[in-house]
């Protein structure tokens, strides 16, 4: 009898602590495979959300959305903001033990700006000396502000000082790679076998266009603060069949967007949460085609538009109207959003719509209004909001807007070309800066494609890209936007956002506006 009460009890205390360690999984959606788990080419959503865990950078975005310490435990920034010099943690290791190295950025960043790496993250590595030049095959490798002054102490050189440039390198296309696997194996990153990270997670399964595993990396400088066992990321695609596998309990959340017959189903559950996206959805104006050479007549089309309207019923899905072009969750160096503190520049006034109409007509001797044409691409939501425009125009101004469909191809090919008088246009933040947005619509930037310039617009534009001062910077910027907002060569329409379903048992997921997550701190019950 004792002999059975003993093995009674030894049965119940192996059962007891098997559910104290059991094993915690995470159950996510990464909607299709990633383009590459090489750093350097990820450059895309599909990449970031596993890469922001599987590889760690000199700072991470920490809770407030801004640079903090990661594998660089600190740094020092010389007093022309022209230098970083980082201390790497002296416990930072791979996920295969070895240690990491400054001489690991060194290779990783000089890589991505290698011409033939053709890296589609390389330009934001531009105010790094050099970096430009070598990247377009003007310069030399030697020639960049890279260093390694030993195994632990990084020194970055920029051509100007950039207050932006931690909040940059937060990206995961600037995290290190371990030199040594890299030059053994060139193809380290394309299976699990290989793949070599230092993040809070290692790549244990990739089976390609199915599904990636990762576990806890027990190597990461910080493993203690990591409480997942395993993420298992699905590759599905299609927004209904993982809407279902949440409901079926297969997924602890889902990305967004939720489908858009689902939404009005699930905004008011519990497990419903919207977060920030750091991008809007605009029309451009060609202000080099009439009649959209005059500022009151771009200004007028932009005022007869009620973006309220568009946000909440074509659009749907929780979607802020956006007033100004810079879209929430920017903090300044006084703690204040840009959006709020910018407030609404550019908002729907049919009165003043009408006035401005008429003023920028007699200016340019309009008996009639030169012909309309507004262009979007071919898909379904493009074209509700062209046509929801168009009657807003007709409606508000007396205007008649001829549309137009293009396939997506056909249409960023004319766009960038300047062949568009009134088109749809997206933009989304490679990162956590309103600089980022802004610069954009500079005199000559590729991404203007409105034909509009403004000197002063360009100078406030530049201090703030070489500025030193914090605070002058931010007020540089606000500054910028408003003479965007007035200029109006662009009518930005709403914002975009994460909408998404997630687990009650679900805590910690750090989801940033610049587009990936955060996995480090999440916890399951």
């Amino acid at each position: 009898m004792k002999s059975f009460r003993l093995t009674l009890l030894s049965c119940l205390l192996g059962m007891s602590l098997s559910s104290a360690y059991a094993e915690t999984t995470l159950y996510l959606n990464n909607l299709d495979d990633p383009t590459s788990l090489n750093p350097s080419q990820g450059f895309n959503t599909v990449s970031w959300e596993p890469l922001n865990n599987l590889v760690e950078g000199l700072v991470r975005l920490d809770a407030n959305h801004v640079a903090a310490p990661a594998t660089a435990e600190s740094w020092v920034v010389s007093e022309d903001g022209k230098t970083y010099t980082f201390k790497l943690r002296p416990n930072a290791k791979w996920s295969n033990g070895d240690p990491v190295t400054a001489e690991d950025f060194v290779f990783a960043w000089t890589e991505m700006l290698k011409p033939e790496t053709a890296s589609p993250a390389a330009f934001l590595a531009y105010d790094i000396v050099g970096a430009k030049a070598f990247n377009e095959g003007k310069g030399s490798a030697d020639a960049l502000g890279l260093k390694a002054i030993d195994n632990h102490t990084l020194e970055v050189k920029l051509a100007n000082p950039s207050i932006a440039f931690l909040n940059i390198i937060t990206n995961p296309n600037f995290a290190p790679v371990d030199k040594k696997v890299a030059q053994t194996n060139p193809k380290w990153h394309t299976e699990a076998a290989t793949f070599v990270g230092n993040g809070p997670f290692a790549l244990k399964e990739w089976n390609h266009a199915k599904n990636l595993v990762m576990v806890k990396n027990p190597n990461y400088w910080d493993a203690a603060a990591v409480k997942i066992d395993k993420v298992e990321f699905a590759m599905v695609s299609d927004l209904n069949t993982s809407f279902q596998m949440y409901r079926t309990g297969e997924l602890d959340a889902i990305p967004s967007p939720i489908p858009a017959t689902m939404y009005d189903k699930v905004k008011n559950g519990k497990d419903f949460h919207q977060a920030a996206t750091a991008g809007s959805y605009f029309f451009r104006l060609h202000t080099k085609m009439p009649p959209f050479q005059n500022k009151n007549i771009r200004k007028a089309f932009a005022l007869a538009i009620n973006q309220a309207d568009i946000a909440n019923y074509v659009v749907k899905q929780g979607r802020l109207p956006a007033y100004g072009f810079v879209s929430p969750g920017f903090t300044g160096p006084d703690g204040k959003d840009f959006r709020a503190e910018s407030g609404d520049l550019l908002k729907t006034d049919i009165k003043e719509a009408k006035a401005l109409l008429a003023k920028g007509m007699e200016e340019e001797k309009y008996q009639n209004l030169p012909e309309v044409t507004l262009t979007y691409i071919n898909d379904p939501t493009d074209k509700r909001i062209a046509e929801t425009i168009q009657n807003m125009l007709k409606q508000n101004l007396g205007v008649d807007v001829k549309l137009q469909s293009l396939e997506r191809k056909v249409f960023f090919a004319k766009q960038r070309g300047l062949e568009l008088q009134f088109s749809r246009s997206s933009f989304l933040n490679d990162y956590a800066d309103p600089y980022n947005s802004l610069e954009s619509f500079t005199t000559g930037s590729a991404s203007n494609r409105t034909g509009w310039s403004n000197a002063e617009y360009d100078k406030l534009i530049n201090q703030a890209k070489v500025a030193t001062d914090a605070q002058a910077r931010w007020k540089d910027l606000l500054a910028a936007e408003k003479i965007l907002m007035d200029e109006a060569p662009i009518i930005p329409l709403y914002f975009y956002n994460q909408s998404y379903l997630e687990s009650p048992k679900v805590k910690g997921i750090l989801r940033h506006p610049v587009g990936f997550i955060d996995l480090k701190h999440a916890t399951k019950e």
